[in-house]
């Protein structure tokens, strides 16, 4: 019988450690994710004009559309669009969307539009951003 335990818990500590490092990676991947999160004040904080095409990357991940300006230098587009749905039951349990009674639910949507200009060195010229929800 204490064989039985002991295999037992041996198979319980290695679930609970694969499951501790799927978490650790899971977190890691979402402080990755959340550095390169599109808001106005992560685009205000973090590009600087002077900045080079790599730092920008860097920060932001690849753009969306790489194109050139009316004198041959690069203009970098970051478009991006988002989804918020928050749904409650008066339970205090969270349904999916084809359970209808008892909840409210909200949707909203948002998009960011980054472009940024570069000038003949190859660094940062000039900053824009637009950004709706709705």
């Amino acid at each position: 019988m204490n064989f039985q335990f002991f295999i037992v818990a041996v198979f319980a500590c290695f679930l609970l450690t694969g499951c501790a490092q799927n978490a650790s990676w899971h977190s890691d991947e979402v402080a990755r994710a959340e550095k390169k999160s599109f808001t106005v004040g992560n685009v205000q904080r973090h590009l600087k004009k002077g900045m080079s095409g790599g730092q920008v990357a860097e920060t932001l991940g690849s753009p969306n559309v790489v194109s050139t300006d009316e004198n041959g230098n690069e203009v970098w587009i970051y478009d991006k669009f988002s989804t918020e749905s928050v749904v409650s039951a008066s339970n205090g349990l969270t349904f999916t969307l084809s359970n209808v009674a008892g909840k409210a639910a909200r949707t909203s949507q948002s998009t960011i539009t980054v472009i940024i200009k570069f000038d003949v060195a190859k660094k940062v010229r000039d900053i824009a951003y637009h950004k709706s929800s709705f």
